[in-house]
């Protein structure tokens, strides 16, 4: 048996579009997986800010909501591109292992939530609990990021362009955050270090391929003190940092 071949985005035809309004979100999303798959460009209208929309993506084909969308967007995706124009809710690319998706407004709570690989690119502000668990890929936020940012995050990249508030890299594992603005407040075993030209060069070349003006910024890296790796069960203090 032949092994199967990658999908490429499709330039040979018109994009596809639906209108979801209320129709049935099983139904829609059989209409975007199959157009993803086979490398075509679906537009999506009249999304009316509705949950799990575009999830379980594979394919190099791509998505766009004339809309809001709710939460769960793209969640479970191992590839495709998608793109919202307005707000999403939370979860928005929960456990994605691969793909893009730009989030043209704000972003709600756990954008990015233990996913594995890809990238979200929220152009607006992202909700509380940004990248927690994440696994792996890059989170950028082109404006402010809300509290426990990176909470428990065991690799991959958070990038805020903004400012970031309470507890943000609480107990972190190898994740990072990066930060350009303002940190109100560090969580429980996160460090702030200097990081190096040569990471600073990647996320700025990261920054460029998504369209994010070049300038100058003062970069903060937010990684794991590591006391909360090693620590002795009997001494709370240590271990709560209490």
């Amino acid at each position: 048996m032949n092994a199967p071949t990658a999908t490429k985005r499709r330039t040979d035809t018109a994009a596809k579009t639906i209108v979801a309004g209320d129709r049935p979100i099983r139904e829609i999303n059989q209409e975007i997986r199959e157009a993803v798959m086979q490398g075509y460009t679906i537009n999506v209208s009249e999304p009316l800010s509705r949950h799990n929309f575009a999830v379980g993506l594979t394919g190099d084909g791509s998505v766009h909501f004339a809309g809001s969308v709710g939460y769960y967007c793209g969640g479970l995706s191992n590839g495709g591109h998608i793109e919202v124009d307005g707000n999403s809710g939370w979860g928005t690319g929960e456990g994605m292992a691969a793909g893009h998706v730009t989030i043209n407004g704000n972003a709600g709570t756990s954008v990015g939530a233990s996913m594995r690989g890809g990238t979200i690119h929220v152009r607006g502000n992202a909700g509380p609990r940004c990248g927690i668990a994440q696994k792996g890929g890059n989170i950028v936020v082109e404006g402010n990021v809300g509290y426990y940012t990176g909470f428990m995050a065991h690799a991959g990249r958070i990038i805020c362009l903004g400012d970031a508030i309470d507890s943000v890299g609480d107990s972190l594992w190898e994740g990072t955050v990066w930060v350009a603005g303002n940190i109100e407040k560090l969580g429980v075993d996160a460090v702030v270090q200097k990081p190096a030209e040569k990471d600073v060069a990647e996320i700025e070349a990261l920054l460029a391929s998504l369209g994010v003006k070049a300038q100058k910024r003062d970069w903060k890296q937010i990684v794991a003190g590591k006391k909360l790796w090693y620590y002795e069960a009997r001494d709370a203090k240590q271990w709560l940092m209490i």
